[in-house]
């Protein structure tokens, strides 16, 4: 029994001196890096830039529960596609000929582009 006693406190004692001497070091360096400044423009009445500014009441008189790229098929230049011809599902819209993965898309000024294929699915719009 003092034998097994002996035994288990040598294997003990080498495990943990094992353990202490097979420290490792992160090897991972850190970086402290400028800051960042993120701007955005928007655009307004003055600006150079071709735009529509859509209110809630022009798409509420326009609202059959269709898809928004049919709600917005009543401004210049605007092509929009429906799969099943209900402008229900899988809709998309064409700005002056671009595709739709090319075409920029925020709602309230978020962004609701794919981030991945830069399309815009708007069956997932609820």
């Amino acid at each position: 029994m003092k034998n097994l006693f002996l035994l288990l406190a040598l294997i003990c004692f080498t495990t943990v001196n094992a353990q202490q001497n097979n420290k490792i070091t992160d090897s991972t360096s850190t970086q402290k890096l400028d800051e960042v400044l993120v701007k955005a423009v928007r655009v307004d009445a003055d600006s150079p830039i071709t735009h529509s500014n859509v209110s809630k009441e022009e798409i509420a008189k326009r609202n059959l529960g269709q898809d928004i790229p049919v709600l917005l098929n009543y401004l210049p230049s605007v092509v929009t596609t429906s799969d099943a011809g209900a402008g229900i599902g899988y809709t998309g819209i064409r700005v002056r000929g671009v595709s739709g993965s090319s075409t920029n898309v925020t709602i309230n000024g978020i962004p609701y582009n794919d981030a991945e294929s830069l399309g815009t699915f708007w069956v997932n719009l609820q």
